[in-house]
Order: C-alpha cells, then structure tokens, then sequence
C-alpha cells in the first residue's frame, strides 16, 4: 500500500467518526417545538398520568365491562336500523345540498374559465370582485362548524333531522366550494384556455376541457366529505337532531354500554362502507 494512503487512513481512523452536519437543526427544531407546544399543553390541561390513578383505572374498566356483549335484542337492533337509515338519510341530503350550491360558486371562483384574463392576462375588475366575493362567501360558509348551524337551527326548527340537513349543506357548501375550486385550479389548463378562446361557452369548456382531468380526484374528496357528513350526523344527534347519535346520547345516559357497542359497531361499518363506496367510484372513472 501506498505510505501516504495508509498514513491518510491511520489519521482518518485516528479522528473518530463524523458528527452530523445536521444536528444543529434537529436540535433547533427539538427546542422550537417544545417551546410552542408547551404552553398549549399547560393551557389545555393536558394530564395523560391521570389515565393512570387507580379511580380512573377502575371507573374505564367498569366502564368498557359493560360494553361485553353487544345489545342484540330483535326490537333494539330494529330501533338502530332505524337510526342508522335516518343518519345517512340526513347526511345524502346534506351533501346533495351542498353540492347544489358549491357547484355554481366553484364555477364563479374558478379563475380559469375567465374569459377576461385570455386577451391581457389579467381579469377585469367587476369579474375580480364578483369573484372575491364568492370567496368571502365559502369562507362564511365554513368558518362557522356544522354543529353551531345545527344548534341554531334546532331553535328554529325545533327537534328533527332537517336542522342536521340543513346544518350539513352550509358547512360543507363552503367547504366543497373552497376544495373544488383548488383542484380545478391546479388542473392542466390547456384545454380549457383552448376552448374559451376558439368562442366556446364557460360551461362547456368546464365540462369538455377542465372536469376530464380532476374527475377522479373531484369524486373522491366528494365521497370523503360524505363519509364526514355521516360522522357529523352523528355528532349533531347530540343537540337532538335525530338518528344515530341521539340514540347513542339517549343510551350513554341510561348507562346502557351495550347498547352503546352496538352502536359503535354500526358507526365502524359505515364508515367502512362509505370507503368501499369511494373505491368503487375511483376504480369507475379510472
């Protein structure tokens, strides 16, 4: 071997090995989160040893016990099928509402089937503020949660799954809005600028040049937000908007733990449902 080599490896092996060039930052990064994450854990009151205290022990375990077996009474499994077709009842409605509505302000928002941007580049003025407009609309729309829409609503209407109907078409107009109109956005654009400046109609450069491309995509958040409406369903039973969850509420205060695993169970087949739905469709426009 060459001296100057074995003389090189000696004095490499001699040094040790290297420190990691990035440790700095990791360490940074380490200290930076604790030092955000740490208030918000003091505000918060977050205690996870208390999960640990013998009462808390004892009262989960009486508790979860009461869970084994599952209600499966002829009478009590009907009063959930029940409950369970009014939840996805109010959830389909929900959704189709809010589709109705975000739809149309999707294709008011959507910058790319202006045609007053394909001369200059730029969009006129009316059209700018007609759009922003709709924006502050679905940001309305969906700063304010399902469950406060349905609280309000069930003053109106009074107890009933349409405050949970119309709670969920508010929420997730603005929230499908807002999605819808992001993805179409980040769609290729070709086709679509194509159309409009050969004197095609908006609504026909959006259905022939912009959906082909974010069909997939569109239909799968569109399914997911379904699979959100039925949760939030349940959620708004609580404040006596029928279906599943009031009858969850009703059974968590008679203490009736079977009854409630069985519900819990139901709830864990929807949502499971609800994604073999999503990856029929996917696999249908694929």
């Amino acid at each position: 071997m060459n001296p100057a080599a074995s003389e090189s490896v000696l004095s490499a092996s001699q040094a040790g090995p290297e420190r990691d060039p990035a440790w700095r930052g990791r360490i940074t990064t380490t200290v930076l989160a604790l030092v955000i994450l740490w208030p918000a854990l003091v505000m918060t009151e977050f205690k996870p040893w208390q999960l640990l205290d013998q009462q808390s022990l004892s009262s989960t375990w009486r508790f979860l016990s009461a869970f084994f077996p599952p209600a499966h009474s002829g009478d009590f499994l009907l009063l959930v099928l029940e409950a369970t077709w009014q939840t996805i009842a109010m959830a389909t409605a929900g959704m189709v509402l809010a589709m109705l509505g975000a739809i149309p302000l999707t294709l008011i928002v959507n910058e790319h089937l202006s045609i007053s941007r394909l001369g200059s580049g730029r969009m006129s003025m009316p059209a700018w503020l007609l759009r922003q407009t709709v924006r502050w609309l679905l940001v309305l729309l969906r700063s304010v949660p399902e469950l406060v829409w349905a609280l309000i609503f069930v003053r109106i209407f009074g107890l009933g799954p349409a405050a949970a109907v119309l709670a969920i078409a508010l929420t997730y107009c603005g929230m499908l809005g807002k999605v819808y109109a992001e993805i179409l956005e980040s769609s290729d654009t070709h086709a679509t600028d194509t159309l409009l400046r050969n004197g095609s109609s908006r609504l026909a450069a959006f259905f022939y040049g912009t959906l082909p491309s974010a069909a997939t995509e569109l239909m799968s958040y569109t399914i997911y937000r379904w699979e959100c409406a039925i949760r939030g369903s349940v959620v708004m039973g609580y404040v006596g908007a029928g279906g599943l969850g009031q009858r969850m509420d009703e059974s968590i205060k008679m203490l009736a733990g079977s009854e409630v695993s069985t519900m819990l169970i139901v709830f864990v087949l929807l949502v499971a449902a609800a994604d073999v739905v999503s990856k029929l469709f996917r696999k249908g426009l694929e």
